[in-house]
């Protein structure tokens, strides 16, 4: 999970999208929006973020709506304190 986790941070795009995605859920077409790449390179990049279980999808009606799994950052958050000897408080 950790390594899927850094693989998708790697990409300045993803990390974007995950900016985008903190302030609120879009739809792939709203992502697509802030970006000057085609819609299907959007999707692959979402694809890499589902899969790193950075993002989850809904389908409402005809869209796909995009949302941060807040449960991945706290499981990475917690690995960081195994490997640096902290204890979460």
């Amino acid at each position: 999970m950790v390594s899927k986790f850094f693989k998708a941070l790697a990409d300045p795009t993803r990390r974007q999208i995950l900016k985008l995605l903190r302030e609120s859920d879009m739809a792939a077409g709203e992502i697509a929006d802030h970006f000057n790449i085609t819609k299907p390179s959007i999707s692959h990049h979402l694809n890499i973020l589902k899969q790193s279980g950075l993002v989850l999808d809904e389908r409402k009606g005809q869209y796909i709506v995009y949302s941060l799994n807040m449960t991945v950052f706290q499981e990475v958050a917690s690995w960081f304190s195994e490997i640096t000897g902290r204890k979460d408080e």
